[in-house]
């Protein structure tokens, strides 16, 4: 999905079509739930991938960390002083 906001007014929202196939008794009863089945594809969907993009940033970091050559609390207490500092 695509939000174009200018002067915080929104002015338009792009989205695209996803086709899932999912077992007819899980659409049914989701539907007699009255559960917005879009909502719910859309939330899994952004954590997971916040969860990947976490994922990546910690192996980034490790990474870092190796051919620094710097230990894991050594970054975590420069980090600290730093957010301290501000």
């Amino acid at each position: 999905m695509f939000t174009l906001f200018v002067d915080n007014d929104l002015v338009f929202t792009m989205s695209v079509v996803v086709s899932v196939r999912v077992r007819k008794e899980l659409k049914e009863e989701a539907e007699r739930l009255g559960i917005n089945i879009k909502e719910v594809f859309e939330r899994s969907l952004i954590n997971a991938i916040q969860r990947e993009k976490k994922k990546k940033l910690k192996e980034a970091v490790k990474n870092v960390l190796k051919n620094l050559d710097i230990s894991e609390e050594e970054w975590i207490s420069l980090i600290r002083e730093i957010r301290d500092e501000r």
